[in-house]
């Protein structure tokens, strides 16, 4: 976005603002029909930042953007920032689950032939100064999307939905596919809680209900 140097001043001055209204327009969206989501942060290193709204025990929505004040962005994140900078209006872009230790969760892909990357440290800090960290797990084929990637939060860092904004809930998520019978046996195998309709394209499809009403989004 997400010569001189006064041109590129410029220009990264005209990209800065673009990348803020963006980021603007995502938190109007959601707080339009939930209600207002809480700045997490930023993610240093992968080039972007968030804000959280709670959606239950150990649910939260994270809406998250491009952060211009980063230059220097690790590679196994510039597919994802070049996925939000190319996007017109919000969108799912995908999910996590919580599947415990991933160490141990890693030897268990490995002997189910799953190709994996990670587990991968990761941190943020809170507007407040606290930092929190986690580790990260990500499926080289992510079958377009539907499935997950894994987090293990640390033992000593505060889970987002314990204090992000509270009112609005998950009523709905599920997938699309053509391939319901294999998609359905992965999730199985993954022991995730997750369900899948036929449908002609892989789409993730969520309703999440708040104090100001309703609000369906897909991938």
């Amino acid at each position: 976005m997400l010569g001189s140097i006064d041109q590129r001043g410029s220009v990264l001055a005209r990209k800065y603002r673009a990348q803020r209204q963006t980021f603007a327009r995502r938190l109007r969206f959601v707080e339009g029909d939930l209600a207002r989501p809480a700045i997490g942060g930023v993610h240093p290193g992968r080039g972007t930042r968030n804000a959280l709204l709670a959606l239950g025990e150990r649910r939260y929505l994270e809406i998250i953007a491009p952060d211009p004040k980063q230059d220097g962005i690790e590679g196994f994140a510039q597919k994802q920032v070049a996925h939000l900078k190319q996007l017109a209006s919000p969108h799912l872009i995908g999910w996590a689950a919580h599947p415990g230790d991933l160490e141990k969760f890693s030897v268990r892909l490995r002997e189910a032939g799953i190709a994996f990357d990670g587990p991968r440290a990761g941190s943020r800090q809170r507007p407040d100064g606290k930092l929190l960290q986690w580790k990260t797990l990500n499926l080289k084929d992510d079958r377009d999307g539907l499935l997950p990637f894994f987090i293990e939060w640390s033992s000593d860092s505060l889970h987002p939905s314990e204090d992000a904004p509270k009112g609005c809930r998950l009523t709905n998520f599920g997938g699309l596919t053509p391939n319901t019978d294999e998609l359905a046996k992965i999730a199985s195998l993954l022991q995730l809680d997750l369900s899948f309709s036929r449908g002609d394209q892989p789409t993730l499809k969520a309703t999440i209900v708040g104090p100001k009403g309703e609000l369906q989004v897909t991938s």
